[in-house]
């Protein structure tokens, strides 16, 4: 019942939401009619997308995302303010048979850039160029709310019709930790995760918190991967130490980075990343060489056992963090997974990859494979109920290969997104000098 309640308050507030939201569009779209057509175009909005909105949830099943046409409607009126305000800082507004076509390739460019996939970003602007230049010859002095609106809506229409294959999934709302055993529901109190994040967990989680923990691996025991494809006799004893006897090692790190991410990774590193204070990976090789300080922090429960392991990675030089993950690892029919738990403002990254035996006596964790449990998972956790909402990131891949090479220890750890590689980090691991 209380979960029902919830939920019925929960579609109550989007739809406020959304009426919120049509207003401020019906007037920016509106508003160069007069201040009696503004009004009424707000009214009109509100009662529309609110409308929409309660229809929308109210065919939506449970672990479905809303329908398609919702999510499109709901992106165009929040891209008609936006306009209406590029008309402002422009001074369009203050003339007469102003071009559509500046307004609608900039807001078809947005659209596609936050699509993130290669081909988005270059079909945004050409279908709102193509909006722009119809508009041009149909309504020739369309404000910047109507030429923005309509750019990304035929954008999200035409993407929706070329790209079927949906690269974020709903998998579970408002469910318990042990109905998606493949997440790590550990999320971050505050808005900054940093190197301090096991130390403040274990104040929320009540257990003991230990610093640095001389000699611990990442995970307890390889045997635990243990399946009908795996078996953890064949991994070379140099590999299966780094891996129980993690803090034994330092690692050096050069990152590969492809040509073409690098100017969005570091926008989104300057954004996102450092006032994060989380998956802030290197940008060059020079910036490598600082040095990588690598520990592992736990969280012991009251029975003794080590309940929580976290590996926290920063520049040596500076402290800055580049990861903070927390490692664990849980079995499924049979079969044994590593879970990595990235920490977010109340959510969490996770990527849940399968083992396999590489030639050799090496090591490889894959996300991609045809079991269900292998993946990457964006999960939103209820500050008071600590229930899930779970979305799988199908277009977003890795693969990460330990193995020995003429005695040393080394890893490759690639990434991909929709399909294209991205960033592939070489890594090398030596034994820390021992003490005494």
């Amino acid at each position: 019942m209380a979960k029902d309640q919830r939920a019925g308050a929960g579609r109550v507030q989007q739809v406020g939401t959304a009426s919120v939201i049509g207003a401020l569009a019906g007037a920016a779209l509106t508003s160069h009619r007069g201040r009696l057509a503004t009004v009424a175009g707000a009214l009109a909005g509100a009662a529309g997308l609110g409308a929409a909105e309660a229809l929308a949830r109210a065919r939506q099943r449970p672990g479905q995302i809303p329908a398609a046409w919702s999510r499109i409607l709901m992106s165009g009126a929040l891209a008609a303010p936006l306009g209406w305000a590029a008309d402002r800082l422009t001074g369009a507004h203050r003339f007469t048979g102003t071009d559509p076509v500046p307004v609608a390739t900039a807001a078809g460019a947005a659209a596609g850039a936050l699509g993130l996939r290669p081909q988005k970003v270059l079909l945004g602007p050409a279908v709102g160029a193509a909006i722009g230049l119809g508009l041009r010859r149909l309504a020739p002095r369309a404000p910047g709310s109507v030429a923005a609106a309509a750019a990304v809506v035929g954008y999200r229409a035409t993407s929706a019709l070329v790209f079927r294959d949906a690269q974020v999934s709903l998998l579970a709302e408002r469910v318990k930790p042990a109905d998606v055993p493949f997440v790590v529901p550990l999320a971050s109190q505050t808005r900054y995760v940093g190197t301090g994040y096991v130390r403040s967990l274990a104040q929320v989680l009540g257990g003991s918190y230990s610093p640095d923990v001389h000699d611990i691996g990442i995970v307890a025991d390889l045997d635990e991967l243990a399946g009908p494809a795996f078996d953890p006799a064949g991994i070379d004893p140099l590999v299966r130490e780094f891996y129980e006897h993690t803090t034994r090692f330092a690692l050096d790190i050069v990152p590969q980075w492809r040509l073409w991410v690098r100017p969005g990774y570091l926008l989104y590193r300057t954004l996102l990343a450092r006032p994060l204070g989380q998956a802030n990976v290197p940008m060059s090789q020079r910036e490598a060489q600082h040095g990588v300080r690598s520990r592992i922090d736990t969280i012991t429960g009251v029975d003794g056992t080590v309940a929580v392991r976290g590996w926290v990675r920063s520049f040596a030089d500076t402290g800055e963090p580049i990861y903070v993950g927390i490692y664990t690892t849980y079995r499924h029919q049979g079969r044994g997974y590593v879970s990595v738990g990235f920490p977010l403002p109340q959510a969490s990254f996770t990527a849940t990859l399968q083992p396999a035996a590489r030639p050799g006596g090496g090591l490889v964790l894959d996300s991609h494979s045809d079991l269900d449990q292998p993946g990457h998972y964006l999960t939103y956790i209820d500050p008071q109920t600590a229930e899930l909402t779970t979305a799988a990131v199908r277009g977003f891949a890795e693969r990460l290969d330990v193995y020995v090479d003429d005695g040393q220890l080394r890893a490759e750890h690639a990434f991909w997104v929709f399909g294209f590689p991205f960033l592939v980090l070489h890594y090398r691991m030596h034994r820390k000098p021992t003490s005494g």
